[in-house]
Order: structure tokens, then sequence, then C-alpha cells
């Protein structure tokens, strides 16, 4: 088979819930660093939610990164006033890696699967079919940038998606 496949190793909610931050050392810290932006107070007539189709866990740095990409893209044409953005998940969930050592000599250092509990290398927010995971809220002059902005956020996470107006009509 031509290619790779894709490492799909932290989307399948596998087990139970691994959130306990006390009993564990070492937990890396959450990469996004707001979760409201733009204009708090405004009364914007349109709003639109990103909202997950399939059950899986994101990380926290795909929702980072798709935090940065809808907030630069909104922000561009309605400007820092024009609009009101809300991450709704957090990533509590813990991420484990059991690293294995690769290249020549390796067989003599591994131990393979022997106490292969792992160590913590990053969190990710659990999402259910169904569940909104960004909200926009913006006039009725920058609707179509709106949903720019949260398609170029939805392509950001591993779970499919679907962007959809809450609140106002939809402009074409």
């Amino acid at each position: 088979m031509a290619g790779r496949k894709p490492a799909r190793m932290y989307r399948q909610i596998k087990q139970q819930s691994y959130t306990r931050r006390e009993y564990m050392g070492g937990v890396p810290n959450n990469r996004i660093t707001q979760y409201e932006m733009g204009y708090k107070k405004g009364d914007f007539p349109i709003e639109m939610q990103l909202i997950a189709e399939t059950s899986n866990a994101i990380r926290h740095t795909a929702l980072e990164a798709a935090r940065i990409a809808c907030n630069r893209t909104i922000q561009k044409k309605a400007g820092s006033q024009g609009y009101f953005m809300k991450v709704h998940v957090y990533p509590h969930e813990v991420i484990r890696e059991n690293k294995m050592a690769t290249g020549a000599g390796a067989d003599r250092i591994s131990s393979g699967m022997r106490n292969a509990f792992g160590k913590a290398v990053g969190t990710a927010a659990r999402v259910r079919k169904g569940q909104v995971i960004m909200t926009l809220k913006v006039g009725r002059a920058n609707f179509k940038e709106a949903k720019i902005a949260l398609w170029k956020a939805g392509i950001r996470i591993p779970n499919a998606f679907r962007i959809e107006v809450v609140r106002g009509e939809a402009i074409n």
C-alpha cells in the first residue's frame, strides 16, 4: 500500500477517563490560552456553532490551532469589536504514551510492553456526537466570513463536523 496510514492513536475513546492530575506528576500544560475572544458585551444578531459529528477525543494542540484559525480569519474582517467567539470544550483527559526506543541496539535497551503504563504527553477533550465545540456570534455584514472562519477551525480538528446557524437567518 502506497502512503502512510493516518495516526489515530489518540482519537478513539477506549478506556475510562484519566483526569485526576493530583495523582500524576508531569502533565504538560494546556495550550489553549483563551476560551472567549472578541467583544463579550456585544449583541450580535447571528450565532453559529461548530458541532461534532462523531464521538472522539480532540487534543489540546488541535483545539488551539482551531481557535487561532477561526479568530484570525474573523478578526481580519470584523475587527476586534465585531464578533464574539467561545470555545466550549476543555481538555481534561490526560494522554499517556509508552515511548519505545528505536534504532540500532534498541532491542537490548527497550523493555517492550513490561510496565507499559506510559508518561503523560498531553491532554484531550472528549467530545460526544452532536456536542458544540465552538460558538461564533457576528453581525449580518460578516456572515460569510464567519462561516469561512468556522470551516477553517473545523478542518483543524480530527472530528467530522457541521456548521449550524442557531440564531439569525442564513445569508448566502
